[in-house]
């Protein structure tokens, strides 16, 4: 256990023209404290420039300068020092003065006690170093304070720039619709429903709304409606009073309290307990709220942003969702479309993740293969982006530092090109585009389309380097629907060269 180090005595400055009283005090603190002396109030500022004292101790009465004057003087050289002044009985009145106007701390009358004197010193120093220890806790917590402030600042800046509606990926046809409604809502109080397959990045949306929005400035709070019991999602959202059920030790504020002002985001909305469904119609039309077991109502200003990926009519007409609570919340409908519908966002996602797994993984990776791109592009993605984020990280802890990312990297199920396990189709026997260009006596019309199809498919492929996703964009089809023509005419990087 390391040994505390000892703080330094106090040094004080006793000042009198009387060499004799100063060698009386010089003695009666010796041992306990630094003493320099000083004969006069010339001589006392020379020693005030030079050394940093906490506490002067001067005689009224000296030839020139007198004590009330040389204590006055060293506040500018000294401002924290403590100031006490020696006086007889015939200058108490201007010893009296001197405190009054705040430049001494007290004053001691001649002839003194050495206990008195000896007591009223140490208690002036405690005082002093009081003053001090609060002086640095004040200028420490302001500094505190103003880093804390610059921090929440940059925070609320990243956080901003983290849900800006230009970190939603999307350049495809369907987001740009999405984006294009974000845009008409982010500034108004109205009530939004999401609506979309899980994966399609539900809750990042409902973020963006908010940190884009007037009400930024206050919290988001964002609750899972298919996740907790009826009881305790009551108690999550409204709150609760002390004793109001068993557990219930103490007052608690419910999420519509606690985003007050802000945002409150309820994903699975159709989930959420019929029971509930008249709490949240209530904050919806008449911005109220009832903890559970109060009597009482209290009142809230709070953006509600719903999400769920069932199909809440189909849910009011079997009485399973209030009819009156989906008006209510289908105010202004946003739907997110699914990957598949959206396949030209596909590179845009695996550049992203790719960039963010890597970097968290620290490992170089040179990018993704055109064939890997192909077969992630060709997947449908049940999961939508979560699905393909976790490919993603999947093949970045696979692949070898300096590597791209290969086909022989991708899960089994995104390199078989189907969601669902099974045998794969059999493929029609590889044919050469000559082969194709002959169009034989006997067969169907829809046998020579088909024929002329695969062989106009083959040229452009070899037109572009066997690259599917920019081949797929010279004939003006998605890459999707071109990938399952490729599997459906059996054409494969074999026929190369062909």
């Amino acid at each position: 256990m390391p040994v505390p180090i000892p703080s330094p005595p106090h040094r004080i400055l006793v000042v009198d023209d009387e060499p004799d009283i100063l060698k009386l005090i010089e003695y009666t603190f010796k041992g306990e404290y630094e003493v320099l002396t000083a004969r006069s109030g010339e001589e006392a500022l020379a020693v005030l420039r030079d050394q940093d004292v906490a506490l002067i101790l001067a005689d009224q009465r000296m030839p020139g300068m007198g004590g009330s004057e040389l204590l006055e003087r060293s506040i500018a050289l000294r401002p924290h020092a403590v100031r006490m002044i020696l006086t007889g009985y015939s200058d108490i009145g201007s010893a009296i003065e001197a405190i009054n106007n705040g430049k001494v701390y007290l004053y001691l009358t001649k002839p003194w006690e050495e206990t008195e004197l000896r007591q009223k010193v140490k208690r002036a120093l405690e005082a002093r170093d009081l003053e001090e220890a609060n002086r640095r806790l004040t200028e420490e917590l302001r500094v505190l304070t103003a880093k804390l402030v610059r921090e929440n600042v940059e925070l609320k800046r990243e956080v901003e720039s983290l849900y800006g509606f230009d970190q939603i990926i999307g350049r495809s046809p369907p987001m740009q619709r999405v984006f294009d409604l974000l845009t008409r809502v982010i500034d108004s109080p109205t009530t939004v429903l999401l609506t979309g397959e899980t994966g399609t990045g539900k809750e990042i949306v409902a973020r963006a709304i908010h940190y884009n929005s007037p009400r930024r400035g206050r919290l988001f709070v964002a609750q899972n409606c298919a996740m907790l019991s009826e009881s305790l999602l009551e108690s999550e959202l409204f709150g609760h009073r002390k004793g109001a059920f068993t557990g219930a030790v103490e007052e608690k504020k419910g999420l519509f309290e606690v985003a007050d002002g802000g945002t409150i985001f309820l994903d699975e909305i159709g989930d959420m307990p019929p029971a509930l469904q008249a709490g949240l119609l209530r904050v919806l039309q008449e911005g109220e709220i009832k903890r559970v077991g109060d009597t009482s109502v209290r009142k809230v200003d709070v953006r509600v942003i719903s999400a769920t990926n069932r199909d809440l009519e189909q849910a009011v007409r079997e009485g399973r969702f209030r009819e009156d609570l989906y008006y209510r919340l289908h105010v202004f409908p946003i739907h997110l479309p699914p990957l598949r519908e959206r396949v030209e966002d596909v590179p845009l996602f695996v550049g992203h993740f790719l960039h963010k797994y890597a970097r968290r993984a620290k490992k170089i990776v040179t990018g993704v293969t055109p064939e890997a791109l192909d077969l992630l592009a060709a997947y449908p993605f049940p999961g939508n982006v979560r699905e393909l984020e976790h490919e993603i990280e999947r093949a970045v802890t696979l692949v070898a530092p300096g590597e791209p990312i290969t086909p022989r990297l991708l899960s089994e199920k995104v390199a078989r090109g189907t969601s669902a396990p099974g045998p794969a189709a059999p493929a029609p026997s590889a044919r050469s585009p000559q082969a194709d260009a002959a169009e034989g006596e006997g067969r169907t019309l829809r046998e020579r389309v088909q024929s002329h199809e695969r062989s106009l498919i083959l040229r452009e492929l070899e037109r572009h380097g066997w690259n599917r996703t920019r081949t797929a964009q010279a004939l003006g089809i998605s890459l999707r629907p071109f990938m399952e023509k490729l599997k459906r005419y059996g054409i494969t990087d074999r026929e190369r060269g062909v």
